[in-house]
């Protein structure tokens, strides 16, 4: 019974995430879901989001600057820099580099 509106972040990504899959899509497009939620609420939300692909076979296209959070929800990897695309990859192989500072 509680509005939307008085929902602590973490709360209303979960709540976006369930209105998203309402309409059982095939594809979900995520923009920056960790963004300014604490840690273990990121933890939390990237849990969701594997869970949603692995359970409902729902694809998830995801904008994330948190490289290490959409490394573990990511098979593919794609990285933009201003607006083009620098590097495709598969994530396994992009999580063994030791450092990802060259991409930007």
């Amino acid at each position: 019974s509680q509005m939307a509106g008085t929902l602590s972040g973490g709360e209303q990504q979960m709540l976006s995430l369930g209105i998203g899959l309402m309409m059982s899509p095939k594809l979900l497009l995520l923009d920056e879901p960790s963004l300014g939620l604490a840690p273990i609420l990121v933890e939390r939300v990237v849990k969701d989001i594997r869970e949603v692909n692995e359970r409902f076979g729902v694809g998830i296209l995801l904008v994330e600057q948190n490289i290490k959070q959409a490394l573990s929800v990511a098979s593919r990897v794609y990285v933009m820099k201003m607006g083009n695309i620098i590097l495709e990859e598969r994530a396994e192989k992009l999580l063994q580099r030791e450092s990802y500072w060259d991409l930007f």
